[in-house]
């Protein structure tokens, strides 16, 4: 009976314990944190974490990483600036962004599959060489003065009250969980991280596979980037930085395995609650930013503890 209490709480119904244990402090500290608009506000400020998460966690489940996606969001966004103001298309921005994202997903890909670098070692310089490029590419200035209408996909709200990221994030979400557990490839991809010999002589293709999640994970991070944009009316080349950091803390602390083969989307989704609601109950509390950054840290190195002490019992 101890053992399967155990087992219950260290999944993801423990996540929601903690999830609730946390509303329940900030609730207390802050008067501010149950009223609606900032329980709406969380959910917004959660989605772009939650789109970028979903790509970051195909990439983990083949025991891969993408350090990458906060500066892909950033060129994605630049690039969907400069298409707006060319084309005063949305469908157009959009499209531009996406393709620069899977591109830089597929580049990532290819260096780890084909080149043979470590993915922690191709992730951590693109994440250095995009950032560059974005800031040369917009000589360090936002670019701004894009259509009214774009901001409808950061700003806009759905029956007057849900944001519409919310409604994006969630959506793309709930795709993610299909493909990943109602099909023969969400299979594939767990079965790589879990034992990449054994999915070999099963005749998957590993290329194909580590190709297609890294070239998802650059298009989420794209699609992370379109929302921030949409939110400002301007493409920052300084924007989504850290924005790593969140998605990692929320895909490890929903129980993934950084040796690939373990985690879920609905433990990813609580995840990430889990640290929009620290971070936005930090803010309430107007507790400084670098503290923030040192609670993350620190959630990162407790949630990859307890699943290494989980995995040796």
């Amino acid at each position: 009976m101890e053992k399967k209490w155990k087992k219950l709480l260290s999944g993801e119904i423990g996540l929601l314990m903690i999830l609730m244990i946390l509303c329940v402090v900030f609730a207390f500290a802050s008067p501010y944190f149950l009223k609606q608009q900032n329980l709406l506000n969380i959910t917004r400020q959660v989605s772009i974490v939650l789109i970028v998460a979903m790509g970051m966690l195909g990439v983990v489940l083949v025991g891969e990483i993408d350090l990458s996606v906060g500066s892909s969001a950033a060129v994605a966004g630049v690039a969907c600036a400069y298409a707006l103001q060319k084309t005063e298309s949305t469908f157009a921005g959009i499209l531009a962004a996406l393709a620069v994202g899977a591109l830089i997903g597929l580049l990532n890909g290819s260096l780890v599959v084909y080149g043979k670098i470590p993915s922690f070692i191709v992730t951590l310089a693109t994440m250095g060489i995009l950032r560059g490029a974005a800031m040369v590419w917009t000589n360090g200035k936002p670019v701004s003065n894009l259509p009214s209408e774009f901001s409808v996909f950061g700003s806009g709200y759905v029956f007057g009250m849900i944001p519409m990221a919310t409604i994006i994030s969630i959506a793309l979400m709930l795709l993610f969980y299909v493909f990943l557990q109602k099909t023969k490839h969400g299979v594939y991809i767990k079965a790589i991280g879990a034992n990449s010999e054994a999915a070999v002589l099963s005749t998957i293709p590993l290329a194909k596979y580590k190709l297609l999640v890294f070239l998802f994970s650059g298009a989420m991070a794209a699609m992370g980037g379109v929302i921030s944009t949409s939110k400002l009316l301007s493409a920052q080349p300084t924007a989504s930085s850290g924005l790593e950091m969140d998605v990692l803390s929320g895909v490890i602390l929903g129980g993934a395995s950084l040796s690939g083969g373990v985690g879920t989307v609905i433990g990813a989704f609580i995840g990430t609650l889990i640290i929009g609601v620290i971070n936005n109950g930090l803010n309430l509390l107007n507790v400084s930013s670098y503290w923030q950054q040192i609670v993350k840290g620190i959630i990162i190195v407790a949630a990859v503890l307890i699943k290494k002490g989980e995995k040796n019992k």
